[in-house]
Formats: structure tokens, sequence, C-alpha cells
């Protein structure tokens, strides 16, 4: 779970902001609250609003950005690709911070790092227990003994366990995280007790999953279907329930020619399916105009899968195949979110999606939204969203301290705050006030007689 997010210094923010998924003082709506992790709980539920460029977006993208630098770093003895603050000279030169507070394998912990475009300059790793914080590890490129590794060196007793931590912290390039050098290099392997570090980690690569709006979440869920009865079941009773008129999906097996793909391209991919020994059966997914295609490998046999959606036709017995190509964007926008939904309710993870909203009906997003909800009261996972969709503002769905804003104030500087911070009643209908201006975080629509180009 996230607890808390800040960021500083990155895209359109300037000042350090904050976003919180902690609980605020309001008791309703209980079932959308975890339960405590040495006595800390987390919001299942965010959804951020604003106005066009207000920022939205590059929260996410700073959420993100952290990601990829724990999953991938930078490339060799490349910069650090980002952008900072723009709008104000002070902020050129001045380094850039991240700081995750996240809920995971029963513990609590803080992780972040200050970096600029040439170098990471601090890093950290902290458990949040109830009497304090308790270091893991510090690191600080400004001092001449850049890692502070006691306690974890704490931990392994054996001397080669000893030296090969302080090996793995003296061996990370300046522009590269220590925990990215502890997934890359064999550590686990070397050393018996960072169990810590791979926690964090696991966060990271297993639980966080941020999508933006040209992605598509796990497609190899709709290849997981042709074995797996009961997934395709409860996929097709949340197509029904999401009235897409779709009767049931299915792989069908087709002929290589009809993927429109180059076949030097299919040929190199087959090559490397087969030469794949990892498992008895792998298998690649491709996605074009809005098609979906399965090619599995199994020793030496290829075979070519087209994922298919069914329609009953009035007058005959058989279903007729419809290519995923020939539904609607919203129809295909469901199939898309269907995989996602299943994962929340599987529990243990946080998705943080832009404009989840994107070619479907507000009442369907309403609803998608409520469904995860209502079903969620024993299920640790987050659905995080920055959203225009007014309609969500509602209490009857969302508590008061689920519902941010991000605004641009006179710098041009993307700044957050919460519904809590307003005094309004439970019962309240706020969609009115917000599209009124009062939370700020609408578009400021300018006097049209001054448009002199258009006089």
């Amino acid at each position: 779970m996230l607890i808390r997010f800040f960021v500083e210094n990155f895209s359109s923010f300037k000042e350090r902001q904050a976003f919180s998924m902690l609980p605020g003082k309001m008791t309703k709506k209980p079932e959308h609250v975890t339960n405590p992790v040495d006595g800390i709980r987390a919001l299942k539920a965010g959804v951020i609003f604003g106005a066009n460029a207000s920022g939205k977006s590059n929260l996410i993208k700073a959420i993100a950005f952290g990601q990829k630098m724990v999953m991938r770093g930078a490339r060799g003895d490349s910069t650090i690709n980002f952008q900072n603050f723009r709008l104000d000279t002070a902020y050129q030169n001045k380094d850039s911070r991240l700081e995750y507070e996240i809920q995971h394998k029963a513990k609590n912990y803080a992780y972040g790092f200050v970096f600029n475009q040439q170098e990471i300059v601090e890093e950290w790793l902290y458990e949040i227990k109830k009497t304090g914080e308790k270091k893991i590890f510090e690191r600080d490129n400004r001092k001449k003994e850049n890692f502070d590794l006691t306690n974890l060196i704490k931990k392994n007793k054996s001397a080669e366990e000893q030296q090969f931590l302080k090996f793995t912290a003296k061996g990370t390039p300046n522009n590269q995280l220590f925990l990215t050098e502890i997934k890359t290099r064999k550590v686990r392997e070397n050393v018996s007790d960072i169990t810590d570090l791979l926690n964090v980690i696991d966060w990271f690569q297993n639980s966080l999953k941020v999508i933006f709006p040209d992605n598509k979440y796990k497609q190899g869920l709709k290849f997981e279907i042709k074995e797996n009865e009961e997934l395709l079941k409860t996929f097709n009773e949340l197509l029904d329930y999401f009235d897409t008129l779709i009767s049931g999906v299915c792989l069908e097996k087709i002929d290589v020619e009809k993927v429109q793909m180059p076949n030097r391209i299919l040929k190199k991919i087959e090559e490397d399916l087969l030469s794949d020994q990892s498992e008895n059966t792998s298998a690649s997914m491709l996605s074009i105009n809005n098609s979906t295609y399965f090619i599995s490998a199994n020793e030496k046999e290829v075979n070519y899968y087209e994922f298919m959606t069914k329609h009953k036709v009035k007058g005959q017995p058989d279903e007729e195949f419809f290519d995923t190509s020939d539904e609607s964007d919203g129809t295909n926008r469901i199939i898309d979110l269907i995989p996602l939904l299943m994962d929340l309710l599987n529990g243990d993870n946080v998705f943080i999606i832009d404009e989840m909203e994107r070619s479907l009906h507000a009442n369907l997003i309403y609803d998608l939204i409520d469904l995860f909800l209502s079903k969620c009261e024993n299920i640790n996972s987050q659905l995080i969203l920055a959203s225009h969709e007014s309609t969500l503002l509602n209490q009857k769905l969302l508590r008061k301290d689920e519902i941010w804003f991000v605004v641009k104030n006179q710098d041009g500087a993307s700044v957050l705050h919460s519904l809590e911070e307003y005094n309004i009643r439970f019962d309240k209908q706020i969609r009115k006030d917000y599209l009124l201006g009062r939370f700020k975080a609408i578009p400021k629509i300018g006097n049209r007689n001054h448009l002199t180009v258009l006089n």
C-alpha cells in the first residue's frame, strides 16, 4: 500500500508537495480503510481532480519515474533523464527529491532519494514503527564515507556477507540507486538477511502498477483464460455486468497470415520463444490496431491465437465471433480494465491510473470504482486515479480524505490539497461547488471580449 508520496522540483512540482493516503478524522465508510500495520492504516481509494495542465499527470509521472529508477536505473554513464521545475531560475540547479512511504509484507517503510541529472545525491531506507523510525541504510554522496550500512551489516554475521554488502555499495555508480544494485547483482544469493531491501524492491516490482491512458494492463491474462475456466467465467460475468452485450470471450487459433506484421519480425519472435527453455510453454502478445494476438511456442511447435469476443445472433444457435477491433473504444476499454479489477480484488496491489475514464461513460467509471469499494472490505488493494470526471465528486462514493485537488499557483507550480481541508458536511453535494470553483481545481477561462483576433 502507498501511505504517502512526496515530490519536490520535478516537472510542474516546485516546492515539496505531499500526496497522502492516510485516513483523516472521519469515521464514515470504515471498509475503505485497511487494517493497521504497526499502528498505521491506509485508504484504499484516492481520486485526484484538476484542470488541464494542472499537474495531475505529472504527479503520476513522478511516481512512475521513481519506480523506473528502482527497476531499471540509469544506463551506464548516461545522465538521469528527467525534467525539473523550469519556471524559476533558483530551481534549475537545485536537486530534486522523491520519497515513498509504503506498507508491504506487514511492515511500513520510508524510501526516497535526492538526485539531479548527473547523480544520486542521497538515498535512504527506514522502517517506520510505533516507537519511531529505524534506519536500514543511508547514502550521502557528499560525504567521504557515503554509505551507512551499519544496521544491514549487523544482521549479516559472516565476514564474507559483510564484505559483499560493502563491495556492492562501493560499486554503486553515482547515477544509480543502491536499491537497483541490490536488485541487479546477485546479492540475495550471497547475503543471508536483506529482507527489508527485498521487501521494498518487491513492492516496486510486483505491487505498484502505474497505467497511463495509452497503456494496456496485463494482456497476458487474456491468454490465461485459454486454460483457466474459472478465470474465463469471471471475465464473462464482468462483461455482462458492465452491459457490453458481449456473450463471451475466447482465444481462436488462426493462421499466421492473419497477423498484419512483417514476416521477419514474426520469425524473430518465434525464434526467441523456441529458444526460451525456462518453461515448457512460452508465449508472446501482440497488440495491433485494437486486435490482440498471442504466439505460443511448445517444444518445436508454434501456434497463433486471436483474442475475440462472442455475440448472440437472433435466429441462429451459434454465436458470431468479433475481432476486438470491431468493438467500440469504450468496449475495448472495459475489456482492458477487467483484468485490472480482478487483480485489485485479489489484493496486495496498488493501481495508479491516469484518465481511467477515457472512452467510458460516466456511469461506468462510477460503477467500476463503486464495485471495487463495495467488495474491498477484507482486501488490501489501492485504486488511485487522476480524473476529470466530476460525477466522481460524490460523498456517497468517496470519503473526504479520498478526494484530492491539484492547482497551479502564480508561479506555474502544482500544489496539492485535500477535500478534508474544507469544512464540508459529509452529506453535502460537492460536485456543484467544484464546478463553481470553490476547490480551485478548474480552468480559469478569460473574458472572450478580450479576444481581439476574433472581433
